[in-house]
């Protein structure tokens, strides 16, 4: 009976301990039994969304805002339409028939003058609570009466505090309460590829919001002497001139101005002068009621750049095109066609980086430049004056 009793206790130890090692599996890796059999583990759990995955990247729309209708509730109420009043006289021409009248003038005499009342449509954007407006000049340029729009209905008459033609703005000062406003200095630069929004008073329609991208920085039409627009195919038309330019976050970064004429087979090209160029016309003007600039008496214009060179990158320097009589710079000896290559003691990269930095020097600073006359170096002296009113009013398609 002794063997058989030992044959029945190991095969009793046998089993225990085969329970108990299956127990432990069971208990640490719980799919194990279906993975013996070859089932396929319960998917439910990694079918189902977590719970912090937001909506928008469910159902495909990204990250983006799908409406910016918050950015336009803060920036809108501060931006105005303008309409601006000038009188115009015409000469008349009265056809004589008078034989003599006829062969002494052809037929045509001169009356007395006529007049008639112009309207000019724009807009502009309230900039402090105390009734400071900012547009372009040419909506208000020799206007006599300048009535100004508020997004309430109200109805306000504008004071023209100053204008400044070398940057296309002006300052208009009106007498109200409970003023909306926009800063300008709250907003980050401007990049390209940034979503903005132009509000304005297009023909004469009433408050209108466009979209578009920041397309360019920088841009420079030869129109005014100080540019450095930010270009964007937000649509610009007629009347919205001196509107608000506005990012995502209906922070102000420009002042609409201009657009491309659609003669010119172009479409989506606006421009806006950036908020920083905005605000330093500002404070000089509400200062001092003009623009104070330091001027040489210059027109300056890019390197030329032979077309076999392989240094195209560092061109640097700016030609000079033309010197005006009399000027600092006439005094000092300057030519047309010398490379200016320092100024003031900075070494000069462009033409517009030289124009800015003489623009921030006070009238009567004395300055040194040195550069190239036909290829040899030379170096004069000229104390600046303040710069003259040297642009025509013009009227770009804004």
């Amino acid at each position: 009976m002794k063997p058989a009793f030992r044959a029945l206790a190991f095969v009793l130890q046998f089993a225990t301990l085969g329970l108990a090692i299956a127990f432990i599996v069971t208990r640490l890796w719980p799919d194990a039994p279906a993975r013996l059999r070859g089932d396929d583990p319960a998917p439910a759990a990694a079918s189902a969304p977590t719970p912090s995955a937001p909506a928008a990247a469910v159902g495909g729309l990204g990250s983006g805002p799908v409406s910016y209708a918050d950015a336009v509730a803060r920036a809108a109420p501060a931006v105005v339409n303008i309409y601006a009043n000038k009188v115009v006289a015409s000469q008349r021409r009265i056809v004589s028939v008078d034989p003599l009248t006829q062969r002494m003038l052809g037929g045509i005499s001169l009356g007395p003058p006529a007049y008639r009342r112009e309207q000019s449509l724009g807009s502009g954007v309230i900039v402090s609570a105390d009734g400071y407006v900012l547009t372009n000049n040419h909506v208000i340029a020799r206007s006599n009466d300048i009535q100004v729009l508020l997004y309430d209905g109200r109805i306000a008459t504008a004071r023209l505090v100053g204008g400044d033609e070398d940057t296309d703005l002006a300052v208009l000062k009106i007498d109200a309460g409970d003023l909306p406003t926009m800063k300008l200095d709250e907003a980050p630069p401007v990049n390209v590829g940034d979503v903005v929004l132009a509000i304005g008073n297009p023909i004469g329609l009433g408050k209108t919001v466009t979209m578009g991208i920041a397309s360019a920085i920088g841009r420079q039409l030869d129109q005014w002497a100080y540019e450095e627009f930010i270009q964007t195919d937000a649509a610009i038309n007629s009347g919205n001139s001196g509107g608000a330019l506005v990012n995502a976050r209906g922070e102000l970064v420009g002042i609409n101005t201009a657009n491309v004429p659609q003669r010119q087979l172009a479409e989506g090209i606006g421009f806006a002068i950036p908020v920083a160029t905005a605000k330093g016309v500002l404070d000089q003007i509400i200062e001092k009621g003009m623009v104070v600039r330091g001027w040489l008496g210059v027109e300056y214009g890019r390197m030329p750049i032979p077309a076999n060179t392989t240094q195209a990158n560092i061109a640097r320097g700016a030609q000079v095109l033309a010197v005006y009589p009399q000027s600092p710079a006439a005094q000092a000896g300057l030519q047309p066609g010398d490379v200016l290559l320092t100024f003031d003691g900075e070494e000069i990269d462009d033409p517009l980086e030289l124009r800015k930095h003489e623009a921030a020097l006070a009238p009567g600073t004395k300055v040194h430049v040195s550069g190239l006359r036909a290829g040899i170096a030379f170096d004069a002296d000229a104390e600046l004056v303040q710069r003259p009113v040297l642009n025509r009013i013009q009227i770009p398609n804004g």
